[in-house]
């Protein structure tokens, strides 16, 4: 590990529409890095925003050779925005913390002792979570879940929020899928870890972009990547029908011959059929899943497209930056 003096340690801010977060944001990291006297970069990904953060962040990276700004040409979501970051970061370790307020820049200092006694991977520990109740129920299940059929580690309190040494970095480079779920692929990659607890703060303007659609999809996203726990319960739930089917086969029989009862009516079919026929549904439904994300890795489709980059425009030394849109594979 290099000195402390001649460590770089890149901050990834992946932001949506956080015009009024960053100016304050921005500031709070820089000062904090050159206070443990690291050499600090910045990098600024922004997800496809349609408030004035471009321009913002045009007029910031002036003069300022230590912040990055890329921007994408549309929407492609938080995991692509930091795989972005990763992909150009060029410090000896990362952290990745969000760019509307709720990651606090004090826990800077607190990262990199860890890391510098020898931590992979730090991330912050949630206290505190202001989630409705249904929605924490809904996560536990979906921990539960994945627990079943997966061998991958993820702790239930923990985000994005975290600090990554380059030796991580670099394994989450080289890995080719584009379904991400990086807080699977955290726990995949395994290394020393370290947990450090902390408080959400209030975001400073604005509201969450993580709706419940998209909460459900990264969660389906989660599921079909690290885990078979659905795929083993369509098994057990057709295992089970199957069993109860014979064993109440077998019971209608004994009745007849033995008491002479005629066998139940259209009622009974109908509801039997509609039941098969939901469950028939349900398992090709789950099977579906894990065969469209097979579809969508075997296209091979860049995870991301760059629009602009502010580095590139540094080295052209235009007044306005290109529109030619760069195509980035992972």
């Amino acid at each position: 590990m290099p000195s402390q003096s001649d460590q770089c340690l890149s901050v990834i801010l992946p932001a949506h529409n956080e015009s009024t977060a960053l100016p304050v944001i921005i500031p709070a990291v820089m000062d904090e890095l050159q206070r443990l006297e690291i050499t600090p970069e910045i990098i600024v990904v922004d997800d496809g925003s349609t408030d004035q953060t471009r321009e913002m962040m045009l007029a910031l990276c002036i003069g300022n050779p230590r912040l990055r700004y890329i921007r994408f040409s549309r929407n492609f979501g938080k995991e692509a925005a930091i795989s972005a970051g990763l992909a150009v970061a060029k410090g000896e370790a990362v952290i990745i913390m969000d760019a509307d307020g709720q990651h606090p820049p004090e826990m800077i200092p607190t990262f990199v002792k860890h890391w510098r006694s020898g931590k992979e991977i730090v991330y912050a520990s949630r206290v505190k979570r202001g989630d409705p109740a249904w929605m924490m129920l809904a996560k536990r299940f979906f921990y539960r879940i994945m627990k079943l059929g997966s061998t991958v580690s993820i702790p239930e309190d923990a985000g994005d929020f975290r600090l990554l040494d380059r030796k991580v970095i670099d394994i989450l480079n080289a890995l080719p899928e584009r379904n991400r779920f990086m807080k699977g692929l955290y726990g995949w990659v395994g290394f020393r870890l370290q947990a450090v607890p902390f408080d959400v703060a209030p975001r400073l303007s604005g509201r969450t972009h993580y709706t419940v659609r998209r909460l459900i999809s990264l969660g389906l996203t989660a599921l079909t990547s690290f885990s078979v726990a659905p795929l083993r319960l369509v098994s057990i739930a057709g295992l089970l029908v199957s069993a109860i089917s014979v064993v109440y086969g077998c019971f209608i029989l004994f009745e007849h011959f033995a008491y002479g009862g005629a066998p139940w009516g259209w009622a009974t079919l109908a509801v039997g059929m509609m039941f098969l026929s939901g469950l028939q549904l349900l398992c090709l439904g789950v099977i579906g899943e894990y065969l469209g994300r097979v579809f969508e890795e075997v296209k091979g489709r860049p995870l991301y497209v760059v629009a602009e980059d502010s580095v590139n425009m540094r080295t052209d030394r235009a007044s306005e930056p290109s529109s030619d849109a760069k195509v980035i594979k992972l």
